[in-house]
């Protein structure tokens, strides 16, 4: 009798022992949020976790750039992140990008236009996505301009540098444009001309006015932008690709953890850009030069494509 219910106490304990070892698992898996080194703000839910929920963005006061960063700021905002976006100038966005300071950017235009803050900070960045494919940069005239057809056309061209004063109606000093605007001075041998800073709403109020009168103008411009579905310009050949031939890449750019300190956000830019393109881009930019801000256009056409949104937020942790 005593060796039968030794059996039996042995038996229970066993079974004891392994309900034990049960719970310390399920324990250990459910309570995996409860890590106080994992800094996401998630409750464990299943999914790509958020991890650094408090983000900086910087942009420049360009027409994409106050387009996609309101729009990405609003996909963010919906996973669960708090987004801070500082308008700064080109260089400085690369460098609070580079430095940390800054968790992404929504506007590199590479190979050409910011070639210049690619080798001072590729190193230390990542590219996260690719907003638009091949983006165009030039010298612009009016279509009117009968003339004028290359850049090599304004050398001591004095019938036109006179008309308009031998000045190019330049944008904020420090963007690329302006950089690839003075190389091509260089290499074609403008020397007569001179390149004006200014910003792209007062370059833009310039260009409009000119164009009212018929008068001719030259400035720096880039596609995507309203200002080709509204007014009828033509860019100038480029045979020397000194603004980068057939144009630029439009980024997404990450600090270079990024992917590992806020691993939902990487992943939202990511599939935002893939589904992203120069021609919605122009799309929505009309709306924006007809009267809407780039919030409410922004906000709008979220609301118009849920489906869109729910793919970019699929398989995420959001609380």
């Amino acid at each position: 009798m005593f060796k039968k219910f030794k059996f039996l106490g042995l038996a229970l304990l066993l079974s004891l022992a392994v309900i034990l070892v049960a719970c310390g698992e399920d324990n250990n898996n459910n309570g995996s949020s409860e890590d106080p080194n994992n800094n996401n703000n998630n409750n464990g839910e299943d999914g790509i976790q958020l991890g650094e929920t408090d983000l900086t963005v910087t942009y420049v006061a360009w027409a994409g750039e106050l387009l996609r960063t309101p729009m990405v700021k609003l996909v963010l905002e919906e996973a669960g992140y708090n987004v801070d976006d500082m308008q700064v100038e080109a260089g400085a966005m690369w460098g609070s990008v580079a430095d940390g300071s800054a968790d992404f950017m929504t506007g590199s235009w590479l190979p050409a236009t910011h070639k210049s803050y690619w080798e001072e900070f590729g190193d230390d960045v990542d590219i996260v996505g690719t907003f638009v494919d091949a983006a165009p940069l030039a010298l612009t005239v009016p279509s009117y301009v009968d003339d004028i057809n290359t850049i090599e056309d304004l050398k001591d061209n004095e019938e036109f540098g006179d008309a308009v004063g031998w000045e190019i109606i330049g944008i904020d000093p420090g963007a690329g444009i302006m950089e690839s605007t003075e190389d091509a001075m260089e290499i074609y041998e403008l020397d007569n001309w001179t390149l004006l800073e200014s910003s792209e709403g007062a370059m833009l109020t310039e260009l409009q006015t000119k164009m009212d009168n018929e008068e001719p103008i030259i400035v720096p411009l880039w596609e995507p932008h309203w200002v080709f579905n509204e007014l009828d310009l033509k860019m100038l050949e480029d045979p020397e690709e000194i603004y980068g031939g057939e144009g630029d890449r439009i980024e997404v750019v990450g600090k270079k953890d990024f992917a590992e300190t806020s691993q939902a956000a990487y992943e939202i830019l990511k599939r935002f850009a893939e589904d992203y393109n120069g021609e919605l881009e122009n799309e929505l930019l009309v709306k924006v030069n007809e009267g809407a801000s780039e919030e409410e256009v922004a906000q709008e056409y979220l609301d118009e494509n849920p489906d869109l949104l729910d793919s970019w937020l699929e398989g995420i942790a959001t609380e």
